[in-house]
């Protein structure tokens, strides 16, 4: 099947790239950054077809943000993450669907979805206050996913704690300015949220036990597997997928740099063992993170659409697999960039954008790799992990 998401991406790929100083600068996507990606298609990817999505293969949503991350990282980011969104507003209450999308099926969701909030009950739905960092994109976003916690009748944290993922309007919450001031991925926005007292009815929320457990969509009556694939799959693809992205975009600069460097030495680069060397490794590398990424979000597809629930044992292998392919791209890059000499580092130069930008998507915590490691390895040595915050991640 042609993905044509990606090939809207690719004639215009010069254009993303060109953009890439601009979203730096502004701290936030480019407006014509933002507009490419809304007439490309690629936030439509996993929205569902009842609301002008394509519901394409979650493979072709993470090969379409490696494309555009490789061409510009923040952009890349901003689509894997704000991509992702449709995918669970799938699940949610038809009604917030409407309120969504009735009008303009191009509307985006921000996030994030750390429970940094508290959801205190009141008639008819909840009163909701919180301060959240990380909501990438979100100057493009009308509407906003934000996790919480629910409180009881005093805003304090209920017993058992119940965690749930709410629905805003751009009208009830504040975007900080000024709070994104970082060392890479400067493009994506990802600003502070504040919300003050905001009622959100309960027709605006989602159990994130129900996310996590895949009951939400099954309950949601959604037939199509795209939308049975596990959240511990789906949520960190577009994350790691732009990751990847970056790590290409640093390794075609790095190419285009070495075919016609000279060395203080006088050596040419092309004539240098040791950078050839470097070269082929790190491609070697980031191909085999490409692979594993796409080969894992496919088997988990193919698993749910032969109507097999992924048992807790194959989650976690899954996300051993994610974590580890952002780090081996990573590394890779960190090869490559040490022998790019020192003029890689000028800000006119983007090998020393593309290393910032991987470096900071490698920080975000779905790409923390002790405890998920951890727990796989029970998982291989047929022990079962205790329970704890880490399994909701897997």
């Amino acid at each position: 099947m042609t993905n044509q998401v990606l090939e809207a991406i690719e004639r215009r790929a010069e254009e993303i790239a060109s953009l890439g100083p601009s979203n730096e600068g502004l701290g936030r996507l480019d407006d014509q950054a933002a507009k490419v990606l809304r007439e490309s298609g690629a936030i439509r990817m996993l929205q569902p077809k009842t609301h002008g999505g394509l519901e394409l293969h979650p493979r072709e949503f993470a090969e379409t943000v490696m494309k555009v991350a490789s061409l510009d990282g923040s952009t890349g980011w901003v689509a894997g993450i704000v991509g992702v969104h449709p995918w669970e507003m799938a699940f949610a209450d038809p009604k917030v669907q409407e309120e969504v999308w009735g009008e303009d099926h191009d509307t985006w969701i921000a996030s994030p979805y750390a429970p940094m909030g508290i959801a205190r009950p009141v008639d008819g739905g909840y009163v909701f206050n919180g301060r959240w960092q990380f909501s990438s994109g979100t100057d493009h976003c009308d509407w906003i996913f934000l996790g919480g916690m629910l409180g009881d009748a005093d805003g304090k944290m209920a017993k058992p704690p119940t965690s749930l993922h709410l629905i805003l309007p751009r009208s009830d919450y504040e975007i900080v300015e000024d709070s994104w001031d970082v060392v890479g991925l400067r493009g994506t926005g990802s600003k502070d949220i504040i919300v003050r007292d905001a009622f959100v009815p309960s027709y605006r929320t989602l159990h994130y036990s129900k996310v996590v457990d895949g009951s939400a969509p099954r309950e949601a009556g959604l037939t199509n597997p795209i939308y049975h694939v596990p959240f511990s799959c789906a949520f960190p693809l577009g994350i790691t997928a732009a990751v990847i992205g970056i790590a290409e975009g640093a390794l075609a600069h790095h190419l285009a740099y070495q075919k016609g460097r000279v060395q203080i030495t006088g050596t040419k680069s092309k004539d240098d063992p040791y950078v050839l060397y470097a070269i082929g490794e790190a491609a070697a590398e980031i191909a085999a993170s490409r692979a594993a990424l796409l080969e894992n979000v496919s088997r988990m597809y193919d698993a749910v659409a032969a109507g097999r629930e992924v048992p807790f044992a194959e989650r976690a292998v899954g996300r051993r697999i994610q974590v580890q392919a952002a780090w081996r791209a990573v590394r890779a890059v960190d090869e490559i960039v040490g022998r790019s000499g020192g003029n890689a580092m000028r800000m006119d130069n983007p090998i020393q954008r593309f290393w910032r930008d991987a470096h900071t998507g490698l920080a975000h915590a779905i790409h923390v790799p002790g405890a998920i490691f951890h727990y796989s390895a029970l998982t291989d040595l047929d022990i079962e992990p205790p329970p704890g915050p880490v399994r909701s991640m897997i």
